[in-house]
């Protein structure tokens, strides 16, 4: 990497060599031919604007550069000034249709409501509400099937065709081990 401190020849060289109209790759070749250095084109362009040499204008109407391979590039359009602008997306939006809510399958029974914490450990778990903002959750309360959380008519409710089969309830039988 060179020094960001150019010595005053190759300072006067990059000017002349601008005065002539030659682009920053051609003047980076010139100088480090002539001085046995290795300055990039983005150094000669960095010494140039430090030295206050390189204009905006310059970039564009360089006589030393090829215009032909340069892509021509149309100005963006803008909406008149009365006109909304619209933003056009790639693909149309879909449109979905309102569907109505699900009707749940009921049972004749009626819950008794309690909240998690009034639950025991007897009781059904089945729970209600909850569906609207802020409205709480309870459960049925009534007495659980035996190996369910729940009571006899929502056991029946929740297991109906092709649902899966609950794990059968076990007790678990521990036994104590000598510690050596």
């Amino acid at each position: 990497m060179q020094s960001t401190d150019w010595p005053p020849a190759h300072c006067d060289a990059l000017r002349d060599y601008l005065a002539s109209g030659m682009s920053y790759s051609e003047i980076a070749d010139a100088i480090n031919a002539k001085f046995q250095t290795a300055y990039s084109r983005s150094a000669a362009i960095g010494r140039a604007k430090r030295m206050g040499l390189a204009e905006p204008s310059r970039a564009k109407d360089a006589p030393g550069r090829c215009t032909r391979l340069a892509p021509k590039i149309d100005p963006p359009r803008l909406s008149p000034p009365g006109e909304p602008h619209a933003r056009r997306l790639p693909r149309p939006m879909p449109v979905f249709e309102r569907a109505e809510p699900v009707k749940l399958r009921c049972v004749e029974i009626v819950p008794r409501r309690l909240s998690l914490l009034d639950l025991e450990p007897g009781d059904c778990r089945y729970p209600y509400g909850g569906d609207e903002e802020g409205e709480a959750i309870t459960f049925c309360g009534h007495s659980r099937r035996a190996g369910s959380s729940y009571c006899v008519p929502h056991f029946h409710l929740t297991r109906g065709p092709g649902a899966v089969p609950e794990r059968a309830a076990s007790t678990v039988r521990l036994r104590t081990v000598e510690a050596a």
